[in-house]
């Protein structure tokens, strides 16, 4: 990591753990000189034990040190190193236990530096690297206990050494790896809440630019007629478009939990020829239901544009029953002719038996239209989606 760089976050979130790990390292220190006081005189060569316990306590003074350094840059690499040293001085220690006591003592007592002390480099382990690394850590101390101690045998299984270290290992580790997980999501979180608060400040300015500009090129080609009325009808289009891809990013980039508020997913589509009424309190619903309503709505008012005459209003009306969700959307234009809708399906064009009805089907739902038409005098078209809770 270069120099100056911000630590990464999996180092950030262990970084309570490895606090708690330096508070427990000072904890088993003492531990340790109070377990030498005890012993020393049982020991063989007290004089190199004293020793041996001042290169622990060194030790342990100069890795809390480091460990220290929360924001250094390289913290990784620090912590990486003082875990390495953990182990070579643990190991070391334990090894040097027969050199300062005689085989009676050591095979029955525990081995220098004590053994809650040596589960510092096993919890080092465990926090670095995961449950995978802890508990292969505790084994490794365990076994260079069992092996100075000479007590390779029965009392391995009757021994508690193997399954402290190991379950410190294993515990330390998953709760590592928990934390680096909930860093994770919070970063996430964050992003997605400042990208969502972007699309919904882009979403404001497209709608009180860009569609209004569409809308008004619809409205004023439609008037003159001619050749734009083909510009007309291309700016209803991508109008069209527009909305559906606004609402589209909108149910994407809403992953704050399992259900969203169909309200905004409609809402979206309000112009001034487009009328939408929803609720005063929010309306929960399943995200991929949110989004397959708010598409069929989106075809549908995309029909009405195309379809419904230049001058049609569309109303859409959201009610939630408690049991259903009922949606509503309905114009003011020519209709539709009869038979109309199954000769387009005949047709092999499937827009309406899919986009519209195959959506809330798929939901559990009815999609039913309703329209009139006399000669060529219409009364509008009315869409009526019931998508029940359940």
């Amino acid at each position: 990591m270069a120099r100056g760089a911000e630590p990464r976050s999996s180092d950030v979130a262990t970084t309570p753990l490895w606090r708690a790990a330096q508070a427990l390292r000072l904890v088993t220190l003492l531990y340790a000189v109070l377990q030498q006081v005890a012993s020393a005189p049982y020991y063989q060569n007290q004089r190199l034990s004293w020793v041996l316990i001042a290169l622990m306590a060194v030790w342990s003074g100069a890795s809390a040190i480091m460990l220290s350094q929360w924001q250094f840059p390289d913290v990784r690499r620090v912590r990486r190193w003082v875990v390495f040293g953990d182990h070579v001085v643990v190991i070391a220690l334990m090894a040097a236990t027969r050199l300062v006591a005689d085989y009676d003592w050591y095979h029955g007592h525990q081995t220098l530096p004590t053994t809650l002390w040596a589960t510092n480099a096993v919890i080092g382990a465990a926090i670095l690297r995961g449950p995978v690394a802890g508990v292969l850590s505790g084994a490794l101390i365990a076994a260079v206990a069992l092996t100075v101690r000479d007590q390779w045998g029965q009392d391995v299984w009757t021994d508690a050494t193997v399954p402290v270290l190991v379950s410190v290992g294993l515990a330390l580790g998953l709760a590592a790896n928990t934390a680096r997980r909930a860093q994770d999501q919070l970063e996430r979180a964050v992003r997605l809440t400042a990208a969502t608060e972007e699309r919904e400040r882009l979403s404001r300015e497209v709608h009180d630019g860009v569609l209004q500009v569409l809308s008004y090129i619809k409205r004023r080609g439609t008037e003159i007629g001619g050749p734009t009325e083909e510009l007309a009808q291309r700016a209803a289009e991508q109008e069209v478009a527009l909305r559906v891809l606004i609402t589209e990013t909108a149910v994407r980039d809403d992953s704050g939990g399992a259900e969203v508020d169909l309200r905004p997913l409609l809402t979206v589509h309000a112009t001034p020829s487009v009328f939408v009424s929803t609720p005063g309190n929010p309306v929960p619903i399943g995200r991929w239901a949110g989004a397959e309503i708010a598409a069929a709505v989106a075809t549908a008012l995309s029909n009405v544009a195309l379809h419904a005459g230049p001058d049609a209003k569309a109303y859409v009306l959201l009610e939630d029953t408690g049991d259903a969700l009922v949606i509503s959307v309905r114009d003011d234009g020519v209709g539709i002719p009869p038979g109309r809708l199954a000769e387009a399906e005949a047709e092999g064009r499937l827009g309406v038996s899919r986009s519209i009805v195959g959506r809330i089907e798929a939901l559990g739902g009815t999609a039913e239209v309703l329209t009139e038409h006399d000669g060529g005098v219409g009364f509008g078209t009315e869409w009526e989606f019931r998508v029940p809770r359940t």
